[in-house]
């Protein structure tokens, strides 16, 4: 009988263990997914942040061309015949 009792207190032993490594890696896990949290919203803000440095400088290139930078004036060109059309296109709905 007494040999009965160890492996069952053998087994209790083991099944504790087993219990506390599951609320260490449950714990571990909420720690990871707050983690991936805060790293998506870092990402989301510097996706933002992208996109508003590349329309300032699509803003900047465009400034240069009109200041008579050779770089860019191809694009200011197509970029401003691009606004006259869309003025013009406005103009002709508002005299329907």
């Amino acid at each position: 009988m007494s040999s009965i009792e160890d492996i069952v207190d053998s087994l209790e032993n083991k099944i504790s263990k087993v219990l506390h490594k599951l609320e260490l890696l449950k714990l571990a896990n909420l720690k990871l997914n707050e983690e991936l949290d805060i790293s998506k919203q870092e990402i989301k803000n510097q996706k933002t942040q992208i996109a508003g440095w590349e329309e300032k400088y699509e803003a900047l290139k465009i400034a240069n061309s009109i200041l008579g930078s050779d770089d860019n004036k191809r694009e200011t060109k197509l970029k401003i015949n691009a606004l006259i059309r869309d003025i013009d296109h406005c103009i002709a709905q508002l005299s329907d």
